[in-house]
């Protein structure tokens, strides 16, 4: 056990490694791709719920500060200073064991994460974990299997941030959410253009398949 422990503990800082390496270089991500960051944002913000949220995996806070999402959770110090200074209330903490109580939140965000966590299962449970009873997990993530999906793979071993990255199917996420305990989903995509393509922020579309970044909503089922 300490030694799977230990295997854990040492994956999860070679993926905080980068971020904290070259966090300038994540910001200017989101300048010079304005219109994908934008198309992102547009596509969470129609999904998400009214009431307490936080956001697991909130980075500098380049979510949480527009959709108005008060807490954040991240493993990295150096992105956290970025969050509070975007006005985010930040706890250090990693997804699979969240540092909050049980039933605090509305809503659980996850988005650009997905592909970071070490057990995306176990993050899944402490989401529901903190969830309140008929609250809402959202997830934004690169769809594996679109061309964005395909693209970020040919080219991961040449990204400091993507080298250690897992992608994942949408079929294979919404499958470990209903095994979590979550309802049928509601999913909405968006980037159907490659991201330095876009010069105007892209359309929000139902279901999935064509565009490269899917947003997921599934509420919690109520506890039996």
């Amino acid at each position: 056990m300490e030694n799977k422990i230990q295997r854990k503990q040492m994956t999860s800082s070679l993926k905080i490694k980068p971020f904290e390496e070259y966090t300038e270089r994540y910001e200017k991500w989101f300048e010079n791709n304005r219109f994908a960051y934008l198309s992102e944002l547009e596509g969470v913000k129609s999904l998400l719920p009214e009431g307490r949220g936080i956001e697991i995996g909130v980075g500098t806070g380049r979510f949480a500060e527009p959709l108005a999402i008060e807490f954040g959770i991240d493993p990295s110090t150096v992105m956290l200073r970025r969050a509070r200074k975007r006005k985010i209330e930040v706890i250090g903490g990693i997804g699979e064991r969240l540092p909050v109580a049980d039933a605090s939140f509305d809503f659980a965000l996850i988005t650009t994460t997905l592909c970071f966590l070490n057990d995306k299962k176990e993050t899944f449970k402490e989401a529901k974990r903190i969830l309140r009873e008929n609250g809402f997990i959202i997830l934004g993530f690169i769809d594996r299997e679109s061309f964005l999906g395909e693209l970020y793979l040919k080219k991961k071993e040449k990204s400091p941030f993507y080298k250690t990255a897992n992608f994942y199917s949408v079929k294979e996420v919404i499958e470990e959410l209903k095994k979590t305990g979550f309802s049928e989903p509601e999913i909405k995509q968006t980037l159907f253009t490659i991201p330095e393509k876009l010069n105007k922020i892209d359309n929000i579309e139902n279901g999935f398949g064509e565009g490269g970044f899917v947003i997921i909503r599934m509420r919690k089922n109520r506890e039996v």
